[in-house]
């Protein structure tokens, strides 16, 4: 199979407000795909359509071509979809590794020996290896950024959706959140990225897919993104000649 997500004339009403609106999207394989736009143009909307947060007004999201539009939203995590959110949500009142043993036992329905071992391992993958102990509620941003995404990536993903991990953090801790990144598709994860920090833009993703209004954009490699005049004009606010 070519693609591991087909959305498919996916749109998504809330009364008269059209948050996406007749979207098609391919994604490959093992690729990163980032999704950007202004606020309000569906790009939060799309990720709960996928993950069935959200049900579509019409519309399909296939994953591997096995339509999942009436799949219920855990079932979605079993089949390898994962995601983070744009504010961490850890379990306060319990440590590092005890929030990601819920991903590993809840979410992939792993043994408590099985999930361990694999959360150590994306323990270190993560940079959080020497904090496996310690209470989720004491962690700094970036390390709650940092759990969030090893929570994702405790119930064993193929594909990882990522909403605005490097939001709030320096150029230097952004570096780190594009290592972890490509990290994680050398493992064979496929990532959908939605972020507001262009130059992790410019550097992490594969491919650029641009919303505006709920639809698509443009669609490109980063630099053609990027160098498009619409796109300047819709989203970094640039003015016509």
């Amino acid at each position: 199979m070519a693609y591991i997500l087909t959305v498919e004339k996916l749109t998504k009403s809330f009364g008269r407000l059209i948050a996406v609106d007749n979207l098609d999207l391919q994604v490959k394989h093992g690729e990163i795909l980032g999704i950007i736009g202004p606020n309000g143009a569906g790009k939060t909307t799309l990720f709960n359509l996928i993950t069935g947060e959200t049900k579509p007004s019409r519309g399909r999201v296939l994953l591997n071509g096995t339509d999942l539009t009436s799949v219920q939203t855990y079932k979605r995590c079993r089949m390898g979809i994962a995601r983070t959110y744009q504010i961490p949500k850890p379990f306060l009142n319990l440590s590092v590794l005890e929030n990601m043993l819920v991903g590993g036992i809840y979410g992939a329905g792993m043994a408590y020996g099985q999930s361990k071992q694999k959360c150590e391992e994306i323990l270190e993958k993560t940079g959080l290896l020497s904090k496996r102990d310690v209470l989720a509620s004491s962690l700094t941003l970036l390390d709650r950024k940092r759990l969030e995404m090893a929570k994702a990536l405790s119930t064993c993903p193929t594909l990882l959706l990522i909403d605005e991990v490097a939001g709030g953090l320096t150029e230097s801790e952004v570096e780190g959140v594009l290592e972890t990144i490509r990290s994680v598709r050398k493992d064979g994860i496929t990532v959908l990225w939605v972020e507001h920090i262009m130059m992790a833009m410019k550097k992490g993703p594969d491919r650029l897919l641009v919303m505006d209004f709920g639809k698509k954009l443009f669609y490109g490699t980063p630099e053609e993104v990027l160098d498009s005049k619409e796109v300047q004009k819709v989203y970094l606010g640039a003015e016509e000649d």
